[in-house]
């Protein structure tokens, strides 16, 4: 029988098994796991939280984090946020989402709870060594309350899109959504109970909860939590705990291969796959990679709209393709003209998605909603194309396209160029402002070698056509980046071309 709603997922796991590992610290079996959720579902509903009611979760990576996120979806809806963010952060996103509560650890979150929507009550969480987890508030509960169990048309989680060329919108991902998308990602990796997941991505992001989380719990397997990635201790974790895979974000694949001398580390021997998502991974790094560590690296597509995953190469013996993101897993993947059309194989386009982990539209944006939902289909509003075998390669970001006197210019192409220079370790492209052609190309490289830019641009010269050589290069200490790696072209943009 198909899960009805997230909590459903953690019946895979055997009673004793381990679900949930935090290194050097706590360990929670599927069945200390499951306890430990429906308490802490009905300590919130006794709290008078219900369904609906938008929980927000300010915690570091933890098993508190993993508990809290599952127990408030399950009594009302997880709303989880960046503890790095700032106070006038915190203000917007928390009235924006018309928070009912904040839940921090014991004594942190000040910033959050400065911020916090007047009647809005605060929680402080906090697990013992032997995986007991206690919640407590200054309000007063009712003692005879207990959460009701979500169906699957209830909203479990509501994430904010990045916001790096908007004003971020609002994404109700509802309990069908999410348990599809779990079992997807667990089946496109044929995950098992035997695989135990290195989890270095922040879990209040779409990647880290599904991808690292729900689809190993949907597997039975054992999902490893350090408090924050470290590229220092990434490995002597891996080795004690004895990880089969881990999925990240190209900077983290990076900040591993720098720290890399060229042999393969202790701690990589087990590893079945490498996946990488979240943002475009050059088909380099993905050499190197594989070159250095001994796994094959899969590189995967996906967003918050669609619970995470939409395409992923498969995993060998199947044909991996660098430079795509595979074949449709889970939903279907078509490619729309402007006027909404689907592309035959071949054709670029506006990449559209439809499917059981899609959302059905943004929160109280109807704006938003209408042009973002064509014939069904949802509009992510990235460029790619689909070849004859469905296999998608991305463009970029419609929005981020550099339009030189009329011609479109993708800014990845200019990135994969200039990553392939033995100097360069990390590389941006965006547009300029000109005077004559509208938009020139620029570019922004963080080096791990001597080079000029007299002889980056000659490097590029050598590969691009000429209008899409960068006619501004700059070289820079380091690239900005949303928290969970994206780059944000527009903000470099912003901050190296003259007002």
């Amino acid at each position: 029988m198909a899960d009805r709603n997230l909590g459903a997922v953690l019946d895979h796991g055997d009673a004793t098994a381990a679900a949930v590992v935090v290194p050097g610290g706590v360990r929670l079996t599927y069945g200390k796991l499951r306890e430990q959720v429906a308490a802490a579902a009905d300590a919130l509903a006794r709290l008078g939280l219900g369904r609906g009611d938008r929980i927000a979760l300010v915690l570091p990576n933890s098993a508190e984090s993993i508990v809290l996120f599952l127990a408030a979806a399950a009594a009302g809806t997880a709303a989880p946020l960046n503890s790095a963010y700032k106070e006038d952060e915190f203000r917007f996103y928390l009235e924006d989402l018309g928070a009912r509560a904040l839940v921090v650890p014991p004594g942190e979150g000040e910033a959050a709870r400065r911020a916090l929507p007047r009647g809005a009550i605060v929680i402080e969480a906090a697990m013992d060594d032997g995986g007991e987890l206690r919640l407590d508030s200054d309000t007063a509960g009712s003692s005879a309350r207990e959460a009701a169990e979500p169906t699957g048309d209830d909203i479990a989680l509501v994430l904010h899109t990045s916001g790096t060329t908007s004003r971020p919108k609002l994404v109700p991902l509802r309990q069908r959504n999410l348990v599809h998308s779990a079992q997807n990602i667990a089946r496109t990796y044929s995950l098992t109970p035997d695989d135990v997941a290195l989890c270095v991505m922040p879990l209040f992001h779409i990647h880290g909860l599904m991808a690292s989380t729900m689809a190993t719990l949907h597997s039975g397997g054992t999902i490893v939590v350090p408090a924050k990635f470290d590229p220092m201790t990434f490995w002597p974790v891996a080795e004690e705990h004895r990880a089969t895979w881990y999925s990240a974000v190209p900077t983290i694949h990076q900040m591993l291969l720098m720290r890399n001398r060229g042999e393969r580390p202790a701690g990589a021997e087990r590893l079945r796959f490498i996946r990488s998502s979240s943002s475009a991974l050059a088909p380099e790094t993905m050499a190197q990679l594989e070159a250095r560590f001994g796994a094959p690296v899969v590189e995967a597509y996906g967003m918050t709209e669609a619970s995470h995953q939409m395409a992923s190469n498969p995993l060998p013996p199947a044909e991996r393709r660098p430079g795509t993101v595979g074949l449709e897993t889970g939903i279907s993947i078509g490619i729309l003209d402007e006027a909404g059309a689907l592309q035959a194989p071949g054709a670029s386009g506006e990449v559209a998605i439809r499917g059981a982990s899609v959302i059905d539209g943004y929160a109280n944006n109807p704006e938003a909603n209408l042009k973002s939902f064509t014939d069904g289909w949802f509009r992510t509003g990235d460029l790619g194309a689909l070849d004859s075998d469905r296999y998608l390669s991305l463009i970029g970001r419609i929005k981020e396209m550099i339009n030189r006197g009329g011609e479109k210019i993708a800014p990845r192409e200019i990135d994969d160029v200039l990553l392939q220079h033995p100097a360069v370790s990390e590389a941006v492209a965006f547009g300029s402002p000109h005077p004559t052609w509208g938009e020139e190309v620029g570019a922004a490289v963080v080096l791990k070698g001597p080079a000029t830019e007299k002889e980056l641009i000659a490097f590029a010269r050598e590969r691009l056509a000429d209008y899409k050589v960068p006619k501004k290069l700059f070289i820079v200490e380091k690239i900005p980046r949303t928290a969970t790696g994206k780059i944000q072209r527009r903000s470099v943009a912003a901050s190296l071309n003259p007002s």
